[in-house]
Order: C-alpha cells, then sequence, then structure tokens
C-alpha cells in the first residue's frame, strides 16, 4: 500500500509526479535528450515529486524513450528517492518473462521504488508492432492481454502451480533466490499498474485490485467515464484496499504567458505531424510560428491545446488544481512537452514553486 500511494507536498491537492517522454528537439541529439532526462529525475526527487516514469514508444523520432528498463537503470543509478517506473511498458510488444527479468532487475538496483505500468496499445503503428512481435497479426497480443498479464504476475510471484508448463521457469532477479539453499530474502517485486485511455484496463484493473493510471493528456474526453467505471468496478485486493487513480496530464509552466503558447504550439504542430504519419523531431517555437496551418490542422491545434495546462505558474497550478476537483484523481502525472530541455526543466520547477513545494 506505501509503495503505492504517494504524499502531496507543499499545498499541492494530491501528490505530484513526472512523466518523461525524453523529448528529442530539432537540433538536439538523443544523447542531450537523455542527459535531459537525469536533470528531469534529479529536479523532481530534490523538489519532492512521487515518480518518474518514462513510457514506451517506438519509431518515433522525436521520442528516446524506446527501452524504459534501459532509461530507468540509468535513472537509478543518480536517484536515491523518488520512485522509478514505467508509463507504460506496452506488455503485448514484449515476452512476459522478458519483462519480469528486466524489472526485478531494476527492483534489485533500486530495492523499493520501481513502478511497472503496464498498457496493451503498440505505442507505435502497425507495421511497427509487427516488427517487434515478429507477426502480422495486427491484434494479436491486445486482445491477449490479461492473460499475459496473469502470466507476467505469476513470473514475478514465482507461483506458477505444479504441472505448469512454466513451474520450473523462474524470473531472476526474484523470488527463487530467496528460496534456494543458502539464499537470503529478495526485494519485494515492483509495483504494477495497469495504464489506459479507455474502459477496458481501467475495468481490469478494478478486477485485480490494482492502482490504475489514465491517459487523460490524450484522451481528456474519456477520462471521467473510465475513472467512475474503476470506481465503480474495484474489488480490494492485497495490493489495495480501496481505489487509487492516477492521471497523466500535460502541463507546461513559463514565467510568461505568451512564451507558454509559443512553446505549447510547437509541442502541437509535433502531434499534427505525428498523427498525419510525417513523424519527426520536436520542433522549435519559431519554426511552429512560421507553419502555414491548414484549417483542419489549426483546429486539431486548438483542440489539443485545450487539454494542455499552460501559462504562468498560478495558472498551471489552478487548472491543475481544478482537474483533480473535476476527476477526483488520487495523483496527479504531468508531462511537460516542449522543443528545449531547458524550458521542461524550469516548468517542473516553476510547478514546484507554486505549490510550494519544499527542496528536500
Amino acid at each position: 500500500m506505501d509503495a503505492i500511494r504517494g504524499t502531496a507536498q507543499g499545498s499541492a491537492p494530491v501528490p505530484l509526479s513526472v512523466l518523461d517522454l525524453v523529448t528529442v528537439g530539432s537540433g538536439v541529439t538523443a544523447s542531450e535528450a537523455l542527459r535531459t532526462g537525469v536533470e528531469i529525475a534529479g529536479l523532481a526527487e530534490r523538489r519532492g515529486y512521487d515518480r518518474y516514469w518514462v513510457a514506451e514508444h517506438h519509431s518515433m523520432p522525436g521520442v528516446a524513450s524506446s527501452s524504459p528498463a534501459v532509461i530507468l537503470a540509468h535513472m537509478a543509478a543518480h536517484t536515491e528517492r523518488i520512485r522509478l517506473g514505467s508509463g507504460g511498458v506496452m506488455l503485448p510488444n514484449h515476452a512476459p518473462l522478458v519483462i519480469a527479468e528486466q524489472f526485478g532487475t531494476l527492483e534489485a538496483m533500486a530495492p523499493g521504488r520501481v513502478d511497472l505500468g503496464l498498457g496493451r496499445a503498440p505505442g507505435t503503428d502497425g507495421a511497427t508492432a509487427a516488427a517487434l512481435r515478429r507477426t502480422d497479426r495486427m491484434n494479436e497480443g491486445a486482445d491477449d492481454f490479461p492473460q499475459q498479464l496473469a502470466e507476467l504476475t505469476r513470473f514475478l510471484d514465482d507461483d506458477f502451480p505444479d504441472g505448469h508448463p512454466y513451474a520450473k521457469i523462474h524470473a531472476v532477479p526474484g523470488p527463487v533466490q530467496a528460496t534456494s539453499p543458502g539464499g537470503v530474502q529478495s526485494p519485494a517485486r515492483p509495483s504494477v499498474w495497469l495504464l489506459g485511455s479507455s474502459g477496458f484496463s481501467a475495468r481490469l484493473a478494478a478486477m485485480l485490485g490494482l492502482p490504475f493510471a489514465f491517459a487523460h493528456h490524450f484522451s481528456a474526453q474519456n477520462t471521467i467515464p473510465a475513472l467512475d467505471l474503476y470506481r465503480e468496478s474495484f474489488r480490494p485486493s492485497e495490493v489495495l484496499s480501496e481505489p487509487y487513480a492516477l492521471i497523466g496530464v500535460s502541463a507546461l509552466a513559463t514565467d510568461d504567458e505568451k512564451e507558454a503558447e509559443r512553446q505549447v504550439l510547437a509541442a502541437a504542430l509535433n502531434m499534427v505531424r505525428l498523427r498525419t504519419g510525417r513523424p519527426g523531431l520536436v520542433p522549435t517555437p519559431e519554426e511552429a510560428a512560421a507553419y502555414d496551418f491548414s484549417e483542419m490542422e489549426r483546429d486539431f491545434v486548438d483542440s489539443w491545446n485545450s487539454n494542455v495546462i499552460h501559462g504562468t505558474p498560478d495558472q498551471v497550478r489552478d487548472g491543475l488544481n481544478a482537474l483533480q476537483k473535476r476527476t477526483g484523481a488520487d495523483e496527479m502525472m504531468i508531462t511537460a512537452n516542449a522543443h528545449t530541455g531547458s524550458v521542461r526543466l524550469r516548468s517542473y520547477e516553476l510547478i514546484a514553486d507554486a505549490y510550494g513545494m519544499p527542496t528536500l
């Protein structure tokens, strides 16, 4: 329970956390983007954010987080307290045993502070998903997600029943080391979360008594229905006695309101290109300002940015407070999308300042 529930800092109504897409902007290298990720994780730890998560994406030049476990291992070496996790690993892309081994290794590196957030979407287009999964069956995996999740959980707990084909297979590092001759107690296993942008994972998380993370930042119209479904369907478990819902929120704070508008326009142009099959590096604000948006693209930008909380620190704080009150979220995970790493770092600092979050 304590490994799941965060602690609000300062005047924040609920715990605040960070979702880092390890954004790669035009003129920026992947190495620089990953170094910025280390800086963001360190800042988040110092300012009292609860978690630092990265998301699995593939074949997207503007996102350097194709391998969450690799990034989280690096972050574990540069942090001491903050919880580290995936937001999420797209389970259908992987064999459950591989994920159990990867996150068991992370748990051994950073005992008691690893979250394994799981999604059933591919995190990419259909062709890339087929290349990842070595199959041309586009729906393979997503339809089998509950079975894959059950298999992963058994590997994490090392509790396949006698007679099962996998009964003698052990995810290492893991519980088998505690029961081997001369073994000592292994670290607690990672905390499993289900992620979603619709009702499917909400219902499954509720049935299993797991914490639920909803992608409000790109599926805002489904947020309240999904959270209502999760809460109404929730069954207590050994993990949770009552529902715990986190929402992902796109938010950007700058010292000046006009600057925030410039930055989110560039991020929105990046989404326009992604949604129209032209993924690339995140454009600069200057490139976005000079871009000739079509009427359809302008409508998309307006709709997209209506769900991005942006402006001065006070405006962002007020927007986050209103969103939390409207959704009843138990935790808010903020993703700051901007071309430049320093802008994203500054945003997390300004939000912490707006809530009076102490420097730890």
